[in-house]
């Protein structure tokens, strides 16, 4: 399981990065007139990066350890 989360690790935030740094330019630009609806969906889509990242680097992989059966307990019963 702690493997599984170190492979995930690179992707994970690699992908994460490409997209936020696409978006970053709208985020800091939002007062600029006629980016009135693109910076405001580029402020959730950032956090919602930030939060899924999140989510999938620290929280997923505490729930496989916390409610996935050992191989071991598999193996036996």
């Amino acid at each position: 399981m702690l493997r599984g989360a170190r492979e995930r690790l690179s992707p994970i935030l690699m992908t994460a990065l490409a997209a936020g740094l696409a978006v970053l330019p709208l985020v800091i630009m939002g007062d600029i007139p006629g980016h009135e609806i693109e910076h405001p969906l580029a402020v959730v889509v950032l956090g919602g990066l930030f939060t899924s990242t999140l989510l999938n680097l620290f929280v997923t992989p505490s729930l496989y350890l916390r409610f996935a059966k050992r191989r071991r307990d598999r193996v036996t019963a």
